[in-house]
Order: C-alpha cells, then sequence, then structure tokens
C-alpha cells in the first residue's frame, strides 16, 4: 500500500468509528416529540411565499414543496446562502465539490459540470428556480448559466428524480434558487464584492427589493471578470471569461391567498474558453483544436398565479408559463494556424407550462399532483472552413427544424402514520422527437421517434429517536435522447465524425437505497448505500471496422462516433456527511463519497467515474465577531479506468490532498469581510474528470487568497 492509500484509510477509518459510536447513542435517545409536518407549498423552485423563513434544513425541491431534509426518504444536500458565501465558487459545479456523492467534470474554468453519482450533465436535471435548462451541450456547463454571486440557495437530489421532473433524471436534480421578490415594506438593498489572487478576478452582485402593502419588485445585478488563473506551474492560458447577470421579478398580491408574479432572467458570457477539449488534428498545416464560445446568453421570462389555501385541507396551487432561451457560438480554433476554423452557432427554445398543486386531504396524506409540458425546439448553423488555405466557409447544417415535446402528468402521497412516513410517487410521460432533416439534408426519413415511459418512487423513513432515522426508497426513472444525439451528423470539434441516432430507445435507471439521517441542534448526518442499474444505457462510442463504414461513412470510418444504447450498467456506493458541534461554536465537518461503476457489456469499469474522496472541515468562533476555519479534501488515486470501451482514452489518476484556510470578520451587524487561502500547499493537480488528452488535462488552480465582502442594508 502506497503512503497516500495508508493516509486515506487512516482517516476514513475513525469516520468510521465516530458514525458507529453515533448510531449506537441515537439508537439508545428517547424519543422526542413528533416534529410537525412541514407546512405544504405548492410554490415550488422560487415561487414559494415569501413571508416563510429559509432554513438550512428545508429543501423545496426533494418532494416539490418545503420540507424537512431530516424526514425526507431520499439522499440529499443543501448549500444555503451562507454556505455558498463561505466556499466563495464561481459556478454550480465548484460550489458541490466535495459535497458526498457530488464531483465535478471539467473542461475549463467555466465549463465545469456537477456529477451526481457518477451520473452527468446528460443524466441529470438542472433546474433555476424550478424550470430546467433545456439544452444539448457538446462542451462546457450548462450548469454555469447561472451566476453563483445572486444564488440564494442549491438544492440537490441524489438518485433518481423522474416522479417529479421527468426525462432526464436518472442521477437526479439540482436546483438553483434566486432571490424572490418579498412583501418587506421599504427599500432592501444586498451586496458583494470579491477579488481572488489565482485569476486576478473581480466580482460583484447586488439585489434590491422594493415593497408596499401589495406590489413587491426584485432587481439583480451581478458581474464577473476573470483572468488566466495561476497554477503552480504559472499562468494556464484560455481560463479566464467575463460573465454578466440580471434578473427581475415583479408580485402583485391580489388578496391574502392570491399572487401573480412577472419574472425575467439573462445570463451573458463571453470568451469562453475549454482547453480541456483541445485535441490534434488529422492535418498536419492545423496542428491542434480548441473549443471556445465568444458568446453565450440564457434567457428567462416567467408569468405565474399562486393560491394558497386555508382551513383544515387546504387546497395550494401553482401555475406557470415560461421561455426560456439558450444560445451559443460554439467555434474551433486552429493553434498553428491562429484562427477558428468551424464556426458553430445554435439557440435551444423551450416553452413550457407547469401546473401543480398540494392538497391535505387527510391529517395523514398530503397529497401533490402536476402537469409538466414543453417543447423545445433548436436548429444548428455551422460554417466549416475548407483546405488547403482554410479561408473558405462551406454552409453545412447537423440538422434542421429539430424538436423535441415532453408531456407528463404525476401524482404523490405523502403518508404520515405517527413516527413512520411513506413517500409515494407515479408519473407518466410521453417525449416525442423529431426533424425535418439531418447530415446537410441527406436524410429526411425515420427522424421521428415517440416514447412513452411510466417513472415510480416508494421511500419510507423512520424516526426511531431526532438522531436515528433509518430510511428506504426504490425508485424508477428514465432519459429519452436529446436533439443533439438523435441529429447531430458530421465533423466536430474533436476530430470525430459523429453518426446521428434517430432512433434511439430511452434509458431507464432503478435504484435500491438504504440509508440513516439524524438532525439536533449540535448533530446533523446522513449515510447512505445504493445500488443503481441502467439499461439501454445511452453514451457515445466509437465505431472500427464494419461498423463505423455503416455509420459514417467509408472517408470517415477512421475516426467515426455514434451515440448507442449499451445493454447495461450499474452503480453502487456509499456515502456520508456529518456535521457536529462538539464544542460552543465549534463544528466539525466531514463527507465521504466512495462509487463503484461497471459497464455491462464490456464487463470493466464504467467510463468516467469519480474517484474515493474524503473531506475534514472545522469552523469555530474565535472572539465575537471573529470566526476560523480549515478544511481538507483527500481524494484517492483512480486506478478503476475504462480499457476496452474508452480504447485507451482514460488513464489513471493520482491521488492528491488540498488544504483551504478562511476567517470572517462580522464587523457590523449586517455586514462581513472574509478572507480565505485555497490550495494553501500550492498542490499541482487535476481532477480525475478534467477533460484532456494525457498529459494536457486541465490544472487546478493553485494557491490562491480569496477576499469578500457582504453588507445588507
Amino acid at each position: 500500500m502506497n503512503r497516500s492509500s495508508r493516509t486515506f484509510t487512516a482517516l476514513v477509518t475513525p469516520l468510521a468509528a465516530a458514525l458507529a459510536a453515533l448510531f449506537a447513542a441515537g439508537a439508545q435517545a428517547q424519543a422526542a416529540e413528533t416534529p410537525s409536518r412541514a407546512q405544504s407549498s405548492a410554490q415550488q423552485s422560487g415561487a414559494q411565499e415569501n413571508e416563510a423563513t429559509a432554513l438550512s434544513t428545508v429543501n423545496v425541491t426533494a418532494k416539490g414543496y418545503a420540507a424537512d431534509d431530516s424526514e425526507t426518504p431520499i439522499a440529499t444536500t443543501v448549500l444555503t446562502r451562507e454556505a455558498l458565501a463561505h466556499k466563495q465558487a464561481q459556478n454550480v459545479g465548484e460550489a458541490l465539490r466535495g459535497e458526498p456523492g457530488l464531483s465535478v467534470m471539467l473542461d475549463g474554468a467555466q465549463g465545469q459540470n456537477p456529477i451526481i453519482r457518477g451520473l452527468g450533465k446528460d443524466s441529470i436535471v438542472l433546474l433555476v428556480d424550478g424550470m430546467r435548462l433545456n439544452s444539448a451541450q457538446p462542451v462546457g456547463a450548462i450548469a454555469s448559466f447561472m451566476s453563483m454571486g445572486l444564488a440564494e440557495q442549491v438544492e440537490v437530489v441524489k438518485g433518481p428524480a423522474s416522479v417529479l421532473y421527468g426525462t432526464g433524471a436518472l442521477g437526479g436534480a439540482i436546483n438553483v434558487r434566486l432571490p424572490q421578490a418579498r412583501f418587506e415594506p421599504g427599500v432592501h438593498f444586498d451586496t458583494r464584492l470579491g477579488y481572488d489572487t489565482a485569476s486576478k478576478g473581480l466580482r460583484g452582485a447586488g439585489v434590491l427589493n422594493a415593497a408596499s402593502d401589495d406590489h413587491a419588485l426584485m432587481l439583480g445585478v451581478a458581474r464577473s471578470q476573470q483572468q488566466d488563473y495561476r497554477t503552480p506551474e504559472g499562468r494556464t492560458n484560455r481560463t479566464g471569461y467575463d460573465s454578466g447577470a440580471f434578473i427581475g421579478q415583479y408580485r402583485f398580491r391580489i388578496d391574502s391567498a392570491q399572487q401573480l408574479r412577472l419574472s425575467f432572467q439573462q445570463q451573458r458570457d463571453e470568451d469562453v474558453w475549454y482547453p480541456g477539449a483541445t485535441r490534434p488534428h488529422r492535418l498536419p498545416a492545423i496542428g491542434s483544436v480548441t473549443t471556445h464560445s465568444p458568446r453565450q446568453t440564457r434567457r428567462l421570462y416567467e408569468a405565474g398565479y399562486s393560491f394558497k389555501g386555508a382551513g383544515e385541507q387546504p387546497l395550494n396551487v401553482d401555475v406557470r408559463v415560461y421561455r426560456q432561451e439558450m444560445q451559443r457560438t460554439i467555434y474551433a480554433h486552429a493553434n498553428r494556424l491562429g484562427r477558428d476554423i468551424i464556426l458553430n452557432s445554435v439557440k435551444f427554445a423551450t416553452n413550457g407550462v407547469d401546473a401543480r398543486a398540494d392538497w391535505l386531504a387527510h391529517p395523514q396524506h398530503l397529497l401533490s399532483f402536476g402537469v409538466n409540458l414543453w417543447r423545445m425546439n433548436a436548429e444548428p448553423d455551422s460554417r466549416t472552413a475548407q483546405p488547403p488555405q482554410f479561408r473558405n466557409f462551406v454552409t453545412t447544417l447537423p440538422f434542421t427544424n429539430g424538436k423535441m415535446h415532453a408531456a407528463g402528468l404525476y401524482l404523490q402521497d405523502d403518508m404520515r402514520f405517527g413516527k413512520l412516513n411513506v413517500l409515494a410517487g407515479l408519473r407518466h410521460d410521453r417525449v416525442r422527437g423529431s426533424a425535418g432533416s439531418m447530415n446537410s439534408g441527406r436524410i429526411t426519413s425515420g427522424l421521428a421517434r415517440e416514447d412513452s415511459a411510466t417513472s415510480a418512487s416508494l421511500g419510507v423513513i423512520y424516526e426511531a429517536a431526532p438522531l436515528l432515522r433509518p430510511y428506504a426508497n426504490l425508485s424508477r426513472a428514465f432519459r429519452a435522447a436529446d436533439l443533439r444525439e438523435r441529429y447531430q451528423s458530421g465533423l466536430r470539434n474533436n476530430g470525430y465524425y459523429y453518426a446521428g441516432s434517430p432512433q434511439i430507445k430511452p434509458e431507464t435507471a432503478t435504484q435500491f437505497e438504504i440509508g440513516l439521517k439524524g438532525a439536533s441542534e449540535r448533530l446533523n448526518y446522513q449515510i447512505s448505500a445504493y445500488r443503481t442499474r441502467i439499461d439501454d444505457y445511452i453514451t457515445g462510442m466509437r465505431l472500427s471496422g464494419r461498423a463505423a463504414i455503416a455509420a459514417c461513412g467509408a472517408a470517415n470510418a477512421g475516426a467515426c462516433m455514434q451515440t448507442v444504447n449499451l445493454g447495461h450498467a450499474t452503480l453502487t456506493g456509499l456515502e456520508a456527511a456529518l456535521h457536529w458541534q462538539f464544542a460552543a461554536g465549534h463544528w466539525l465537518h466531514a463527507a465521504y463519497s466512495r462509487l463503484r461503476g461497471k459497464n455491462g457489456d464490456f464487463d470493466e469499469p464504467l467510463f468516467q467515474m469519480p474517484a474515493d474522496e474524503l473531506t475534514l472541515g472545522w469552523e469555530g468562533r474565535l472572539a465575537p465577531a471573529w470566526t476560523a476555519d480549515a478544511g481538507v479534501r483527500l481524494v484517492r488515486r483512480q486506478t478503476r479506468v475504462a480499457t476496452r470501451f474508452a480504447r485507451g482514452t482514460e488513464d489513471a489518476t493520482p491521488g492528491f490532498g488540498v488544504v483551504d484556510i478562511g476567517a470572517t470578520w462580522r464587523f457590523a451587524p449586517r455586514q462581513s469581510l472574509r478572507a480565505a487561502i485555497k490550495n494553501l500547499g500550492d498542490k499541482r493537480y487535476h481532477e480525475h474528470l478534467a477533460e484532456g488528452l494525457p498529459g494536457m488535462e486541465v490544472q487546478a488552480p493553485g494557491r490562491s487568497l480569496h477576499v469578500t465582502w457582504e453588507g445588507r442594508f
């Protein structure tokens, strides 16, 4: 056993012993009074009542309405505003790194995609204020199309979540909740300014809320300018970018029970590069190609109505209509020529309707039900420079008039029988994909496919004691292929010719999970073990021989890839999180993740699985206005890599440890100054899931001082 493995084992063993002692103590504790059921609310994710106070243990994404995590038979993670400020993260992927069961796949500073239990951007549903971000991302991170400078809370549901969120939620769902207009009379202003030395990056955000008795207005802006960041080896080219965001919401209170709202959001990023997507080109004159996005924009328009019921059997209703537009330019830069040789432009526009309600039909039954309808359109445009001069561009159309239609209906019953809570849900979806043509108009038939799917979940949690709540759940989810997987045929930026798969089948996932939860004023923990089987697993695979000729043609058979259904894949994992106040004003934190994936068709490790990791931290009050914190993230060497499937493109990666320290000074009742040093030891490392050819993976930033000021007025 090498030194890093011995260190890792030595740290995991005490953690396991501590958890075992905790469970024994919880079993001996006397049962406290059963907490009351969390108040129902149909205003999920950004449509919740403004008068409600956000608590760190409240999650609106797991059940679709406000509920206590400790009473939910599902593994979850919640990052509050305070936790996000503590992490000083620039995007969702960075914010979730180090949390149990979560990791990040990245191809650049901005392109950091969160991973839930080994499943990435195509297999999780990303939401902002409860509305899904539909797109198809060849590079970069769809999760970065929102400003973390404005985020109030990030909520994660781990495991199949199609009952509430439909297609795509095999791995779970991530919901970023932004500020909402509040009925607080007067004018209030929150602001945040930050700087870090690694990227010499400047960040700022401000949110204004103005309200009278029946009117409330919220306006928010955020701005970030990141330069190329520094690693222990020097500056990493092409890691800087500019980002700006604006959000606004107006609410009108019709009466004590009814509200109308109008919302607008816009995020714009400029000069974003993806150095991890650099690939050699087959032509020596080009050398290598790096993908970048000169401009990318997200716009959201929403109109909503909510009704809050009263009485012994209240019925709460929320209805919203929305339109979301994701627009990107995706260029391929020839590094030897010093100019772009492929120019792609695409716009994904989604129109949707969500109608949902919850009804306390009986003191033991809280029913929730809803209908979700959305349609996404896309028609990408591509221009490719022609040899030998690579100055004349020829227009190609990967596909035309691409459409995705989805319609889903669900019913969920949250049942309470004394100390036993049962959560059961059922959903039916129909998803249809179509296109006018693909492969520059050469294929016009066989392009429509419609699938139906039934998703279900059943979870139980029992309060043996406040600190001992065992739970179990069985859930099933599905994912239909996106437009890019179905229809985009042609040469891509990585040098491969991709063949579209218009008749690809949906994949389905079935997960069984058992776990323990507990919560008190001084202790909060979760531990879970799970097994997930995915059938008709959708993945991109390199083809050769006759299969490559049939899919891509003889001219492109040497570099041919296609999206295919594998037979099945399995994921098994263990994860744990602990927050313990061991002394007045002093907390210890721990998180552990272990995941194993298997490719059933090739009988080998599943491609691109996160490494085992352990995070340990301390936070304590040193003086009335001062707190300090320290943390270490230990990631084990990853040797379980795909060989046959990946054909040599996935390498083992070494383990590493990173130490962060920080201090916060609350020099006024509503103002604070935080300073933190990330990567204190200036460690040279990269994540196992960092994109890049061997030796060219995206390296993590080196030692960096982060300074942030926050104020509320």
